[in-house]
């Protein structure tokens, strides 16, 4: 018996799961992956948005800036990479400068500090590879960049250290109402809780649908993306949007919290809530519309993956955190899109609070706010590399050269708190297979390592779970 049972562990779900540790409840996270950020969150813009954008009077004005104001703390006491670089929208025609300053008081509205209006030359002082057809841009210096996957990880570990149980592969089926609680069905088998959280993303639909006479419809816009290697990762140091014109919003173009550069995404509304193919058209749009931002030509040639995430967006085109008015105790953590990965610490406070109302919990007084990372040899001095492999021989041994990964790290992925089990697992723990040649030389070996750790048989490991294996034999066993 559960106090809280919370349906999905992308980033929302794990945000909330760690706050609500800090209080002495019951609570468990269901995920139907076999990992945390198995869908939206690993597929995204990884923006921290200062909050300018957000109507005042929307969910979305009112938790951007907030949540963004929280996010210096908690790399802190998380150790994910963040990086407040800053952020210009910009105005490529003088008579649109007025939006300009619409954007900047609406930003003022939603408690966005510091912002600015700078004209083209400014810009292009801070910016030199900005376009001669930028006559101006908004600056937000509170925006930022961060690894959405190792966010996620971190508070899932946090929140795991501090009591949350969490149960991977475990897709829900049904839920039920008896008297007093719920029943959540499960291909695992049932789990009866006093208070449902659906934070199941794209699926959100899917399990409101359960209970409620309320239906509620989830539509997937999909968003390509193109990322280039590192060493034109200093094409820009701010992230440049696109002043939103009747075209459209634009196209972004910015650095990542690790040194690569991305733009995108596109923005088509389908139906297959799992299709994440790219597509020519979309990578011309991005190319085409980025290069509006940017007087030096992209480097095509330096790319080095193009990827597609759906977001969850819905026709209300705001967050929906809510009890539903027809199940009592069942509340909706839904329609998380932009800027929801800037938002999710304090849509957690939020949704944290309404529990807290519900259920008067003891707060939890050996809460640890503090998880440690692995500890990254490419970011480790001469002196402290000597010392680690002097303590691991294994982190003696470079296995992802792109990005300098050992395998002391991989290991450690493995080990620690709710630990890697895949390919993909170890990718967004550790950064292996996510440079220059996207695991063409590293794939195998962390096959053999993660075979050894999990005492399993290579053929058995796969690259996200489920059918997603890697191996079906040995070359020429049937000669």
């Amino acid at each position: 018996m559960f106090d809280v049972t919370i349906v999905g562990a992308g980033i929302i779900g794990c945000a909330i799961s760690r706050e609500l540790s800090k209080y002495n409840l019951k609570t468990c996270v269901l995920e139907k992956s076999i990992d945390v950020a198995s869908g939206t969150t690993k597929a995204n813009s990884a923006i921290v948005h200062a909050g300018f954008d957000a109507k005042p009077n929307s969910l979305k004005g009112k938790l951007n800036a907030k949540g963004n104001a929280m996010y210096t703390q908690l790399a802190k006491e998380l150790d994910f990479p963040f990086k407040r670089n800053g952020s210009l929208v910009l105005c490529f025609d003088a008579e649109h400068m007025v939006d300009l300053d619409s954007l900047l008081a609406q930003g003022k509205k939603n408690g966005v500090p510091d912002l600015v209006i700078l004209d083209g030359d400014q810009v292009r002082k801070m910016e030199p590879n900005v376009t001669d057809n930028c006559v101006g841009a908004l600056y937000a210096p509170t925006g930022g960049i961060v690894c959405p996957y190792e966010m996620t990880v971190g508070f899932a570990e946090n929140a795991y250290i501090n009591g949350v149980e969490f149960k991977f592969e475990t897709e829900v089926t049904n839920i039920e109402k008896n008297s007093n609680n719920y029943i959540v069905k499960t291909n695992k088998g049932d789990i009866e809780t006093k208070i449902v959280i659906n934070a199941a993303g794209l699926f959100s639909d899917d399990i409101n649908n359960m209970v409620s006479n309320e239906k509620l419809k989830i539509i997937p816009r999909k968003g390509e993306y193109v990322l280039f290697d590192k060493a034109v990762g200093n094409l820009v140091t701010n992230t440049i949007f696109q002043l939103p014109t009747k075209l459209g919003k634009g196209i972004l173009v910015t650095p990542t919290v690790h040194g690569n550069l991305l733009i995108g995404p596109t923005a088509v509304d389908i139906t297959d809530k799992n299709n994440l193919y790219t597509t020519q058209e979309g990578i011309v749009e991005i190319v085409l519309k980025a290069q509006l931002s940017i007087q030096t030509p992209l480097p095509m040639n330096m790319s080095i993956t193009s990827f597609a995430g759906n977001r969850a967006t819905s026709e209300l085109d705001d967050f929906i955190i809510e009890e539903v008015s027809d199940a009592k105790n069942f509340i909706n953590v839904a329609s998380i899109a932009s800027p929801g990965l800037t938002s999710a610490p304090s849509i957690a406070v939020m949704v944290s609070d309404m529990i807290v109302e519900k259920l008067v919990p003891e707060k939890n007084m050996s809460f640890n706010p503090i998880r440690k990372g692995i500890r990254k040899f490419s970011e480790m001095s001469n002196e402290e590399r000597k010392a680690i492999i002097k303590e691991i021989p294994e982190y003696g041994k470079i296995v992802c050269r792109c990005e300098s990964v050992t395998e002391g790290e991989i290991i450690e992925a493995i080990r620690s708190p709710l630990g890697a089990k895949t390919l993909d697992g170890i990718k967004i723990r550790t950064r292996a297979g996510t440079g220059r040649c996207q695991a063409g030389f590293c794939a195998t070996k962390i096959v053999d390592i993660l075979s050894k750790e999990l005492n399993i048989s290579r053929s058995e490991i796969t690259k996200f779970g489920g059918n997603s294996t890697l191996l079906v034999g040995k070359n020429k066993e049937s000669l």
